[in-house]
C-alpha cells in the first residue's frame, strides 16, 4: 500500500512575506514606543500651555495685563527656538533615551517652579528657562520615529503619538476646575496647585523614558533579525529618494529652501493655534459666562473631537499617499472658522466656530509632519527637523502676543480672532509652493 503524500507546504510569495514583515515590525514598534512617546509629549504640552487656565486666577492675583501675560507665555518659545538645533544634535551624540530623559526631568522641575512666581520678571525668566529645558523634545521625537517607521507609514505613526496634543486638552480641561479650586489649601493659590500637580508627572515620567525607550532598532530584542533587515531596507529606500539623504551635511539641511518653506508653513499654522490656545479659557468663559469647571469640560470635548479628526485625516492621507490637500484644506477651514468666531455675535455660533478651528488645526498636523520626511533623511533629518522647528517655535511668541495686544487695545478677543485668517491663508499657500518644489526634478 502506497503511503499518503504529505500535504503541500504553504509558501508565501515575496510580496506576502514583505507585507507580513511590514505589519509585524510596525505593530511591535507602535505598541512598544508610541504610548511612551505620546504620554511624554502630552505632559510637555500640558506644561507648555497650562498657564492659559492658571491665568484666570494668576493674572488677577499678580496684577498682570493681557499683554504682560502674553509676553511671558511667548518667551517659552524664544528659549525653545534658540536651543532647538543644538538640542537635536546633542541627542544624536548621547542617544534618544538619555537626552529625552534629561529634557523631561528638567522641564518637569521648572514647570513646578512656576508656582513660586510673584513678579512679571520672574514669570518671564521661568518661561524662558522652561522653553530652553524642553527644546528639542518634539523634533527629537519626530526624528526618532524616522528610525522606526518607513515614509509610507509615518503620518499614522505621528498621529498616534501626536494625538496626545488634543488629548492633553481633555486632561487640562477636566482637571482645571478642580486644581484651581484647591486654592487656600496649605496657603497656596489654585494656580500654584495647578503648576505643582501638572509639573510633577513630567519629572516622574523621565524615569519611564530612561527605562523603556531604546536608542534605535539595533538595541532591541523584540524585533527579529528579519524584521530589522526589512526595516533597514525600507529606510535605505527612503533615504535614496530623499532630496537630502544620509550623505547630506548638517549645513546643507540648515540652508535648504525646502526646510525653510516647511518651517514657515508651521510658523503660520501654529501662530493661529497658539493665539487661540493661550487665550481659549478666557475667550470661552467670556462667551458662555460659564464657570472654570464648565469651560474646562467644553475644552475637553473640543479635544476629543480634535483627536478623532487627527486620526481620520492621517489615516486617509497615508492610505491615499496624498499630503497636499490633507494640509491645505484644514488650514483654510481653520482660518475661516476663527474669523467667523470673531465676527459672530450668537454665542453658539462662536463656540462651534472655535471648535471647528481647533479640530481643523489638529487634523492637518500628522500629514504635514510627514512632508519633511519626503526630502530629509539621516543626520540631515535631525538637523533639518530641528531647524524647521526653530522657525516654527517663534509662532508661540507671535500668536499669544497678537491676542494680548488686541485684547488690551479693543477690550475683546474678536479682532484678534479675525486676524488669524491671514496666517491660515499664508500657510495654505506655502504648502502649495512646497509641494510643487518637491515635484520638480532634482538638479
Amino acid at each position: 500500500m502506497n503511503a499518503r503524500p504529505a500535504p503541500a507546504a504553504i509558501h508565501l510569495s515575496g510580496a506576502e512575506q514583505n507585507n507580513a514583515l511590514a505589519a509585524s515590525t510596525q505593530r511591535k514598534a507602535s505598541l512598544r514606543l508610541l504610548p511612551v512617546i505620546g504620554v511624554g509629549y502630552g505632559l510637555a504640552y500640558i506644561d507648555r500651555v497650562n498657564i492659559s487656565f492658571a491665568s484666570l486666577q494668576m493674572n488677577r492675583d499678580l496684577h498682570f495685563s493681557a499683554t504682560t501675560y502674553s509676553i511671558g507665555a511667548g518667551l517659552f518659545f524664544i528659549g525653545y527656538a534658540l536651543c532647538e538645533v543644538p538640542s537635536n544634535l546633542m541627542m544624536l551624540r548621547y542617544g534618544a533615551r538619555k537626552w529625552l530623559t534629561r529634557i523631561m526631568l528638567t522641564w518637569g522641575l521648572l514647570a513646578m517652579a512656576m508656582m513660586f512666581v510673584r513678579t512679571s520678571l520672574q514669570f518671564d525668566v521661568l518661561r524662558l528657562l522652561l522653553g530652553i529645558a524642553e527644546a528639542g523634545f518634539f523634533p527629537g521625537v519626530v526624528f526618532y520615529l524616522t528610525l522606526w517607521f518607513p515614509g509610507s507609514a509615518r503620518a499614522r505613526a505621528v498621529s498616534r503619538f501626536y494625538i496626545a496634543l488634543p488629548l492633553a486638552s481633555v486632561v487640562m480641561g477636566s482637571l482645571a476646575g478642580w486644581l484651581l479650586g484647591l486654592g487656600g489649601k496649605f496657603g497656596l493659590s489654585g494656580w500654584q496647585w495647578l503648576f505643582l500637580l501638572e509639573g510633577l508627572p513630567a519629572a516622574l515620567f523621565s524615569i519611564v523614558i530612561f527605562k523603556t525607550l531604546p536608542d534605535g532598532p539595533k538595541d532591541v530584542d523584540w524585533l527579529t533579525a528579519e524584521e530589522k533587515a526589512w526595516l533597514a531596507a525600507q529606510l535605505k529606500i527612503d533615504s535614496a529618494e530623499a532630496h537630502l539623504g544620509h550623505g547630506a551635511s548638517v549645513l546643507q539641511a540648515l540652508l535648504s529652501p525646502k526646510v525653510w518653506l516647511i518651517g514657515t508653513y508651521f510658523l503660520c499654522a501654529l501662530t493661529v493655534s497658539y493665539a487661540y490656545s493661550f487665550s481659549a479659557p478666557a475667550i470661552l468663559q467670556g462667551v458662555t459666562g460659564w464657570s472654570v469647571t464648565e469651560v474646562g469640560w467644553l475644552i475637553a470635548a473640543f479635544g476629543i473631537a480634535a483627536a478623532l479628526g487627527m486620526i481620520l485625516n492621517a489615516s486617509h492621507s497615508d492610505r491615499t499617499r496624498e499630503r497636499k490637500l490633507h494640509c491645505i484644506v484644514p488650514c483654510l477651514v481653520m482660518g475661516i472658522a476663527y474669523a467667523c468666531a470673531g465676527l459672530a455675535s450668537a454665542r453658539w455660533v462662536v463656540v462651534i466656530s472655535l471648535a471647528i478651528g481647533f479640530i481643523a488645526f489638529n487634523s492637518m498636523l500628522a500629514p504635514a509632519l510627514a512632508v519633511p520626511q519626503q526630502f530629509l533623511a539621516g543626520r540631515a533629518a535631525a538637523a533639518g527637523l530641528a531647524a524647521m522647528n526653530t522657525i516654527t517655535m517663534f509662532s508661540g511668541f507671535i500668536g499669544p502676543l497678537w491676542m494680548g495686544i488686541m485684547k488690551d487695545a479693543t477690550g475683546s478677543y474678536k479682532t484678534g480672532l479675525v486676524g488669524l485668517l491671514l496666517p491660515s491663508l499664508a500657510a495654505a499657500w506655502i504648502m502649495l509652493l512646497l509641494m510643487r518644489s518637491l515635484r520638480a526634478p532634482r538638479t
